[in-house]
């Protein structure tokens, strides 16, 4: 008895020797392995590997190939594929082992068996593939998945992993073409396509993005050749609209609209779309054509009154339009208006007649009458009523009669309190004390609405409130600022060279005024409305030459970049100018826009 005991405990003891043995074995081994000291891991792992041929094989072949030893690593690499026949992805290691031997025909037909031998199981056929695409071997990856799909197409087709390797071989054409496959294969797969698509082609900077012009003429070849697959059409519509072609996008939808015999609802959506991106001529195309169905169609009313909104945007977009365009709108607009009636459906178009009276045709009088009447005459929603009294606010202010203005603000305001059109209405009665050379009423009143619910509101009552701050300080002139906020008030009346004059004044009246930047800024807004944009560009650049710091430092920069973007007609100049609003001023609200419009100029899309 006392010797089995003895026995048992020499195993025990031998068995624990053994163990802490193969325990510093493998750190030794791993700590040579992650130092690059192959030979000496070498040593470590043929010892684990003979114990331990599955845990240790990946690690000693790896050994085996930095320091040279071909022979061995053929050696082991045979006796891991002997130990189990679904272990093909062994063939590629063997295949490696000859290439670096300078065998190129053994290489190739380890290569060959490998494809041949391999198991078309998903899990299989994912380890065999990853094995040839570690080896860059890109043709091979693809027969092996080609050879999964040959066998189980129905239920995972390898859409996706043949295009990834398809994009890492270069062959961008036959990476599309396997994600429209996908798409073939199963419309719901859209989505997943088009973003696993815009993720591939948006490392190509000239052409980045979805503007690859492969994937547009693949599309254009299927919609071809299957006319009845509209799901093709969809994908070249997402791609126009990504690009902002929404003339070939329009195109694209009457034809889809056309062969689906539908009641023009997606060009409907297209002409919102084009109005978002400021693009009025498409919007207006769209809905023409919709109009062009007849008027039983359902969408007749609202697309001629949506193309009169529309028009109206075009025409006020304008820096200074001419009056001849302004009087042809009003009077269509007018027409549409006799023809529709007065009712909830044609209330913004009422609206629009009286401010193209108001601002465009000099009939102020005219426009505050007619809206007037409008109130009284006709019941609408008391939030209809609060704009229209808003406008109508802004029209007596335009003639001089500031307090009937003020009166129409403060309804507003006390109507709607809390909301976002009385913080509207307080903040143009803040503008009215403002324009009164009342500075400390206007200031707190501005300081109330810094948390203003909408961002618009709030960021201009803050910079009226820092305008009064930085010109009058403490116990200081506040004449200089009575002058500029009397020249606002000229330019909000459209008397241009009045204000200008005016603004001039403070600088040859006032030599110390701290106004100078708010000066270059004001004139930039009369010279950008009476289309003088070479004059406008030099008072931005004047407030970023002497005024970089001060308040409208970010402001000069964005807007200048506006203007060689639109009216300057030098897209390189503009490209520069939004990125140094991103480097220059990263704190910037117009920091997002920037980043969106530098892209747009250099060609990428903006997910």
């Amino acid at each position: 008895m006392n010797r089995l005991v003895h026995i048992f405990i020499f195993l025990i003891v031998a068995f624990t020797q053994v163990r802490a043995q193969k325990n510093v074995d493998d750190k030794l081994a791993m700590q040579y392995y992650e130092q690059k000291q192959f030979d000496k891991a070498a040593a470590y792992f043929e010892k684990l590997y003979d114990k331990q041929p599955d845990a240790y094989f990946t690690y000693y072949f790896k050994c085996l190939i930095e320091t040279k030893d071909y022979k061995t690593a053929e050696k082991i690499t045979k006796r891991q594929i002997k130990h189990s026949d679904a272990n093909t992805h062994l063939y590629v290691k063997l295949g490696t082992v000859y290439r670096l031997m300078g065998s190129p025909d053994k290489e190739k037909d380890q290569y060959n068996k490998a494809v041949k031998e391999v198991i078309p199981e998903q899990k299989l056929i994912f380890s065999l593939a990853h094995a040839f695409e570690d080896e860059e071997l890109y043709d091979y990856a693809i027969e092996v998945y080609k050879k999964g799909r040959k066998q189980t197409a129905a239920s995972y087709p390898y859409f996706y992993e043949i295009a990834e390797v398809y994009k890492k071989k270069g062959d961008l054409k036959a990476m599309v073409n396997e994600y429209l496959d996908a798409v073939e294969f199963r419309e719901s797969e859209l989505y997943t396509a088009q973003a696993n698509l815009q993720q591939s082609l948006g490392y190509d900077e000239k052409n980045g993005g979805l503007n690859n012009p492969i994937l547009k003429q693949e599309l254009q070849r299927r919609i071809q050749q299957s006319p009845d697959r509209t799901i093709f059409s969809e994908f070249l519509i997402f791609l126009l609209n990504q690009q902002k072609d929404f003339e070939g996008s329009f195109v694209q939808n009457k034809a889809l609209d056309k062969r689906q015999k539908t009641d023009g609802t997606r060009l409907m959506e297209l002409a919102k779309l084009c109005i978002s991106n400021e693009n009025y001529a498409v919007a207006e195309k769209c809905y023409q054509y919709v109009m062009s169905k007849g008027k039983d169609n359902p969408y007749y009313d609202i697309a001629d009154i949506e193309r009169l909104n529309a028009n109206y945007l075009q025409l006020t977009n304008q820096a200074n339009p001419s009056t001849a365009d302004a009087l042809l709108l009003h009077n269509n607009i007018e027409e549409a208006i006799k023809h529709y009636g007065i009712s909830n459906l044609t209330l913004p178009l009422i609206k629009k007649s009286a401010l193209l009276k108001a601002y465009y045709l000099d009939k102020p009088q005219d426009a505050i009458q007619s809206l007037e009447e409008l109130i009284a005459q006709y019941t609408f929603d008391k939030n209809s009523v609060a704009e229209i009294k808003l406008d109508l606010g802004d029209m007596n202010l335009l003639v001089g009669n500031i307090w009937d203005a003020s009166l129409l603000y403060s309804q507003v305001e006390k109507d709607f309190k809390y909301e976002v059109v009385g913080q509207g209405a307080k903040f143009r009665n803040a503008k009215l004390s403002y324009y009164a050379s009342d500075f400390k009423w206007a200031k707190t009143q501005c300081d109330v609405l810094k948390g203003a619910t909408t961002k618009t509101i709030a960021n201009d009552a803050l910079d009226l409130s820092l305008v009064i701050t930085d010109a009058i300080g403490i116990d200081t002139n506040d004449a200089p600022l009575s002058l500029f906020a009397s020249a606002e008030l000229l330019v909000l009346q459209h008397q241009y060279d009045r204000a200008l004059a005016r603004l001039d004044s403070i600088n040859s009246v006032f030599s110390e005024h701290t106004l100078g930047d708010d000066i270059y800024y004001k004139k930039a807004e009369i010279y950008k409305r009476t289309n003088r944009y070479a004059e406008a560009a030099k008072m931005y650049e004047n407030i970023l030459e002497f005024y970089p710091t001060e308040l409208y430092g970010d402001d000069a920069l964005f807007k200048e970049a506006e203007l060689y973007e639109r009216y300057l007609n030098d897209k390189e100049k503009a490209k520069q100018l939004y990125q140094d609003v991103l480097t220059k001023y990263p704190g910037s609200i117009y920091v997002v826009d920037a980043r969106k419009r530098y892209r747009d100029l250099r060609g990428d899309i903006v997910n």
